[in-house]
C-alpha cells in the first residue's frame, strides 16, 4: 500500500488575506487553496507547514488522516466561547490537548491505529469528514461539551489513563447523538459499546424554554444589553450567540437543582462497555440464529415444493438422466448428477430409497467407462 495523506484547513470566522493566502502557496504549488480553505494530499512527500502552528494564525477548523491509520482533528474558538478550564477538563493529553493562544482556545484530538494494517484513503471518502464535524465548533462554544466528553473517552480506550482516574462532568445528551457527533465517533474510531455505557450517566437534555431565555434575557442590566447589542451589530462575532446560550444554561436554576450524577472511574466505565459488548454480541447472536432459522424453514419450504412438482414427470426425468449423460460433455454430467440428487430426494420422500439407490446403480455399471461421470456421482455421495 503506497503512502497517502490528507490535509484540510477551514478558515470560519474570517477569510484569509491575499498575503495569507500567498504566504500558504509557498508551502505548497499544487494545493487547493481559497479564502477559506487549504486542501492538499500526498501520496509521496509531506506537508511542509506545521498544522498546530497553521491552526493559531491561520485556520479554525483542521482535519487530517493518513492510510497507516493517523487521524486528526484540530478545533480554534474564541476563548470566551470556550474557557480553557473547561476545554482542559476534558483533555488529559496525547488523544486531546487544549491550549490558550492569542485570544483562542486550541483543541487537537488525535487517533492514532498504526498497528491496524493501514486503511484505504478515497478521495472523496476524506473530503467528507470535515465539513461532518466543523458543526461541533458551534455546539462546543454553545455550551454542548459532549464531542470534549467524547474525545476524553477516546484517551480512556487507548489505555492513557489509569483506571482509578474519574471522568470529568458527563453532559447531557450522550444517549442520543447528533449527525456530526455521530460523525465524530466514527472519524476517531471510539468504541460504540464504550459509548454507550458512558451515555448511562448522561442526563436527558433539557427542552428548550422560551420563557426562561425572555426572562433571562430582560433581567440583563441595560449596559450589558447595549453591549451586546453593538458586538451583534458590529458582527465579526461569529460566536456570540453561543457565548449568550451558554451564560443561558449556566444561569438557569433548574440545572443547578439537579443532583449531579456521581462521577464514574476510568475502570468502571471500560467494564460496563465490556458488558455492552457481550450484551450486543449475545443479541446479534440471538438475531442471527432466528434469522438462520427462518431462511432454512423458507429453503425446506421451497425444497418441498421443487420435489413435489418433480414428483410429477419422474419417468420423464429419469429419461432425462440418459440424455445428459450421452452428450459425454462434463456441463451436462453436472445437470445429470444434479437431477439425479433430486430424484434421489423424491424417492426418500415417498418411501422408496431402494428404488433411487437400484437405478443409480444401474446408471453406474451402464455408464462406467466414463470416468469423469462416475467421479461426479461419487463427489455428489451417489454412490453406495
Amino acid at each position: 500500500m503506497s503512502e497517502y495523506q490528507y490535509y484540510e484547513f477551514q478558515a470560519i470566522d474570517r477569510p484569509l488575506t491575499a498575503k495569507e493566502m500567498a504566504t500558504l502557496r509557498g508551502f505548497s504549488s499544487r494545493a487547493t487553496i481559497t479564502p477559506t480553505r487549504f486542501v492538499n494530499s500526498y501520496s509521496y512527500g509531506s506537508f511542509k507547514g506545521d498544522p498546530s502552528k497553521w491552526i493559531e494564525e491561520y485556520f479554525d477548523a483542521f482535519l487530517y488522516l493518513s492510510n497507516w491509520g493517523t487521524r486528526e482533528l484540530f478545533l480554534r474558538l474564541p476563548a470566551r466561547a470556550l474557557p480553557v478550564r473547561v476545554a482542559k477538563a476534558y483533555c488529559p493529553g496525547d488523544s486531546a490537548r487544549a491550549r490558550v493562544r492569542d485570544g483562542h482556545v486550541l483543541v487537537e484530538i488525535r487517533s492514532g491505529d498504526e498497528e491496524g494494517g493501514g486503511e484505504w484513503i478515497d478521495e472523496d471518502d476524506a473530503t467528507r469528514w470535515l465539513p461532518s464535524l466543523v458543526p461541533l465548533r458551534a455546539d462546543l462554544a454553545g455550551g454542548d461539551l459532549r464531542a470534549l466528553y467524547l474525545a476524553w473517552l477516546m484517551a480512556a480506550q487507548n489505555d492513557q489513563l489509569d483506571d482509578g482516574d474519574t471522568e470529568p462532568p458527563c453532559p447531557p445528551g450522550l444517549r442520543s447523538l447528533s449527525a456530526p457527533l455521530d460523525a465524530f465517533v466514527e472519524f476517531m474510531r471510539l468504541d460504540r459499546d464504550l459509548v454507550e455505557a458512558a451515555a448511562a450517566g448522561s442526563p436527558a437534555v433539557e427542552p428548550a424554554d422560551a420563557a426562561a431565555l425572555e426572562g433571562w434575557v430582560a433581567a440583563l442590566p441595560e449596559a450589558e444589553k447595549t453591549s451586546l447589542l453593538v458586538r451583534l451589530v458590529g458582527g465579526g462575532e461569529h460566536h456570540l450567540r453561543g457565548e449568550l446560550l451558554r451564560r443561558f444554561r449556566e444561569s438557569r436554576p433548574a440545572a443547578a437543582s439537579v443532583a449531579a450524577p456521581r462521577a464514574r472511574s476510568v475502570g468502571e466505565l471500560l467494564e460496563a462497555a465490556k458488558g455492552k459488548a457481550e450484551e450486543r454480541r449475545s443479541t446479534e447472536a440471538a438475531r442471527a440464529a432466528k434469522e438462520k432459522a427462518r431462511e432454512e424453514r423458507e429453503a425446506a419450504k421451497a425444497r418441498d415444493l421443487q420435489l413435489a412438482a418433480l414428483a410429477e414427470r419422474q419417468v420423464e426425468s429419469w429419461h432425462e438422466v440418459e440424455k445428459l449423460i450421452a452428450t459425454k460433455q462434463p456441463r451436462k454430467y453436472d445437470e445429470a448428477v444434479d437431477l439425479l440428487r433430486d430424484l434421489r430426494d423424491v424417492c426418500q420422500r415417498d418411501g422408496r430409497p431402494e428404488e433411487a439407490r437400484s437405478r443409480i446403480a444401474a446408471l453406474r455399471s451402464e455408464h462406467a467407462k466414463k470416468g469423469r461421470f462416475i467421479e461426479r456421482l461419487r463427489a455428489a455421495g451417489l454412490l453406495a
